[in-house]
């Protein structure tokens, strides 16, 4: 076999693997109740928002030109409103931010369209159809929705771990006397180095509240960011405690070690799981391997004894 040949032979089982990986991805359902709701209530949102929305116009600029050109093919303008909120939920809010993704994304599909083209120059039409045009295709748009999917995963992973600590300290600082923004400012400042993208998201609601916004539509806007169960509790506490003047300080206390004791709970999930996890690569890959490393050193031994044993001269 020559190496254009294993060369060939890695790269289709490796888009094998990615789209059965993809094919897992898509198709499994989590049971989670509650981020369900609130992603409707995003749907919603977003729905509404792309229908005040004007309709977009060519010109003015590079990124608007690329916006532009997309929201004209099919369904491209909704791609566009759920590509800017996955990249927001995955801590990415630059402007350019979607058009990146766009180029990168249509880029990653041509270099497999080519390199797939090239590797099944010699095979014939119908296996040039499938693995030079349907693959890199399905390829080229899955992979790297699944890498935005994970990017938001990691994100809202991030913000979970950090929030109990952060409203722990929170509740200390409004215990000091100091006004809810002010303290939400000075907890961004002190958490910037330690847990940056919960202070960033601190420091934006304070920002928009300071800028004449208000701090219940700052707290909506934040909880739609994210996309966090818990971070929705605690904007509605504090929203509450505003409203009805109650101790915030206390509160949050309390709240804190509530999600410490979901976070603890959050690790024992895992450390169960892991024993079921770790099966499957035992059975495919190690014992496979130890299978070969205890029997073939017998077999061989068994074999050569056979070969100079009864009736050998």
């Amino acid at each position: 076999m020559t190496l254009l040949g294993i060369l060939y032979f890695v790269a289709m089982f490796g888009i094998i693997a990615a789209l059965i990986w993809s094919g897992i991805e898509l198709l499994r359902n989590e049971e989670d109740p509650l981020d369900d709701r609130l992603n409707e209530l995003q749907a919603h949102a977003m729905v509404s928002t792309a229908a005040r929305a004007p309709k977009r116009k060519s010109g003015g600029g590079f990124v608007n030109s690329v916006l532009y050109f997309i929201s004209l093919l099919p369904g491209g303008e909704d791609w566009i409103h759920e590509t800017d909120r996955e990249l927001a939920q995955a801590g990415i809010r630059k402007r350019q931010a979607t058009v990146l993704f766009a180029l990168f994304q249509a880029l990653f599909t041509f270099t497999l369209f080519a390199l797939m083209m090239y590797l099944q120059r010699d095979n014939p039409p119908i296996n040039k159809l499938v693995g030079g045009v349907i693959v890199p295709f399905l390829l080229g748009w899955l992979l790297p929705k699944q890498i935005l999917h994970r990017l938001v995963r990691r994100y809202r992973q991030k913000l979970q771990e950090a929030l109990p600590d952060t409203v722990d300290l929170l509740g200390i600082v409004l215990g000091t006397g100091l006004a809810l923004d002010q303290a939400m400012m000075r907890v961004s400042e002190e958490m910037e180095f330690i847990y940056p993208e919960l202070a960033a998201e601190f420091a934006t609601v304070v920002m928009q509240v300071k800028a004449g916004q208000e701090r219940a539509k700052a707290f909506q806007q934040l909880v739609r960011r994210t996309g966090i169960e818990d971070i929705k509790s605690l904007s509605a506490m504090i929203i509450q405690s505003e409203r009805f003047g109650t101790s915030l300080s206390q509160a949050l206390k309390v709240y804190a070690d509530a999600l410490r004791q979901r976070r603890r709970l959050r690790a024992e999930a895992a450390v169960a799981k892991a024993g079921i996890k770790m099966l499957f690569p035992i059975i495919l890959f190690i014992l496979p391997v130890l299978f070969v490393v205890t029997l073939v050193p017998g077999v061989l031994s068994m074999l050569q004894n056979l070969r100079g044993g009864i009736g050998a001269r």
